[in-house]
């Protein structure tokens, strides 16, 4: 399944089936987890896919194809990568105790994500709770109906979902808008001439990659191009919010900088990336970056060539388009959580795999982008969203999820993992899952906190 699935993502982005092609999927089917979603499935076959669009790359560096090995459950433990950090032998704490499932007036269910300290702020101040407490924010959600305190969140610039079944997602205006998009697509923003690829030793090498993303899909899309030799540049601001642990995770291979868009000089430092940048991501709601001059058209008339990679929440067409979102959000509102538990018992997969898959997406799309350019020229753009995924992941359809397991078993799990040392001291990771015949990938640099590196390319 995982294999025909693969070629189902590529065929969408017009890459086709080649003779000369090897990949092979391995490993123990669904359910790996207690889940009854196709997560090793789904998680495999992005990944599978990305190993094709790397080995793509290097067949036009060296006009040599590579091998492309995938674990199925080396994979679904990657779509919940960020619990297998240890740094200096603790597990980091990522998850606010406040965000959760809350019951409303009308006997619906609430989802409220407060991981951010300003989200977390408007949730208590929209819903009206008398303390910061679990039992003060049941207690004011618990006076509203669903649909008004979903409206509310979203109007007030915070982040929370209704939890619906699958069949009211599916009759939603946004979930019929949704349903017309395809997982992922590229389109041409811009002209531009061919540009081969520079020699290199790896399948990215020479490639510069600007990420700006926050949170999970973005830096995982980065993290991808960086294990496969791009030089990843992630970008933040130091007065805009961020899960620093999360960065164990997803920090590897990068260079982490300042620049702030709300002043005139980070403006001209951005600009100025951008005139020398292979590949442009940003993590934001549609029009978030266009509103500070970035584009995907304004970035391609900077820098044409270049290919623009957007990851949002709710995708670029229907009325959420908007709207803020997480991973766990979408789960809800989409009905993977009540499929998971039921309606009136939602529970969070067992892995994130929306924000993963989306990441392995928006990476396997930049390098599609860079293998169009440099074969027939163009500036281009590529879209994905966790609620496209979410989609996808549903129409795979489920399984009996009772032969899963809560965590892979020790020494399963230990041929996944490896140790690094950095800025961060000691931390425990999972190694990259893709395996390349020819280009092994890895990480050339431990993570390190934000505002390391200065605002420039490394050559």
């Amino acid at each position: 399944m995982s294999t025909d699935l693969a070629y189902k993502i590529l065929a969408q982005l017009g890459r086709a089936k080649r003779g000369d092609d090897s990949l092979a999927i391995t490993g123990g089917e669904d359910p790996v987890f207690l889940t009854p979603w196709r997560v090793a499935a789904a998680g495999s076959a992005a990944l599978g896919a990305v190993g094709l669009a790397v080995s793509d790359l290097w067949r036009l560096r060296t006009g040599k194809p590579q091998g492309v090995t995938v674990d199925r459950h080396a994979a679904a433990a990657s779509l919940r990568s960020n619990t297998y950090v240890l740094q200096n032998g603790e597990k980091p704490v990522s998850w606010d105790p406040l965000a959760g499932h809350y019951p409303t007036r009308d006997g619906r269910i609430m989802f409220l994500h407060t991981n951010h300290p300003h989200h977390r702020a408007g949730a208590l101040r929209i819903t009206g709770a008398k303390a910061e407490t679990r039992e003060a924010l049941a207690e004011a959600v618990a006076q509203w109906d669903g649909l008004a305190i979903e409206q509310a969140i979203a109007d007030g610039g915070c982040v929370g979902g209704l939890v619906r079944s699958r069949e009211e997602w599916n009759a939603h205006p946004h979930g019929i808008a949704v349903a017309k998009l395809p997982l992922i697509d590229i389109v041409q923003i811009g002209e531009a001439p061919p540009r081969p690829l520079v020699k290199g030793e790896r399948p990215l090498s020479g490639v510069r990659a600007l990420d700006l993303t926050r949170v999970l899909a973005g830096p995982t899309s980065g993290r991808v191009l960086a294990e496969n030799g791009a030089d990843v540049l992630h970008i933040a601001a130091p007065h805009l919010p961020y899960q620093t642990e999360i960065l164990m995770d997803t920090g590897h291979g990068k260079r982490c900088a300042w620049v702030d868009l709300t002043q005139a000089a980070g403006i001209k430092t951005m600009t100025d990336l951008l005139r020398e940048a292979d590949i442009f991501t940003q993590g934001y709601r549609p029009g978030t970056v266009a509103a500070r001059g970035f584009s995907p058209e304004h970035v391609a008339a900077l820098r044409p060539g270049i290919v623009c990679v957007s990851i949002c929440a709710y995708g670029h067409a229907g009325p959420w388009a908007d709207r803020r979102g997480f991973d766990s959000i979408v789960q809800n509102v989409t009905g993977l959580s009540a499929t998971q538990g039921s309606l009136a018992k939602p529970r969070n997969l067992p892995v994130q795999a929306l924000d993963y898959i989306a990441g392995y997406l928006g990476a396997l799309g930049a390098m599609v982008g860079l293998a169009r350019h440099a074969e027939q020229g163009g500036s281009w753009l590529v879209r994905v969203s966790l609620v496209q995924v979410a989609h996808w992941l549903a129409s795979l359809g489920t399984v009996e999820p009772g032969n899963g397991v809560a965590e892979l078993p020790e020494p399963e799990l230990a041929r996944f993992l490896m140790e690094s040392d950095g800025l961060f001291g000691h931390l425990r990771h999972l190694k990259p899952v893709v395996q390349l015949s020819d280009t092994p990938p890895f990480f050339a640099k431990p993570p390190e906190p934000l505002g390391t590196s200065p605002a420039r390319w490394a050559s």
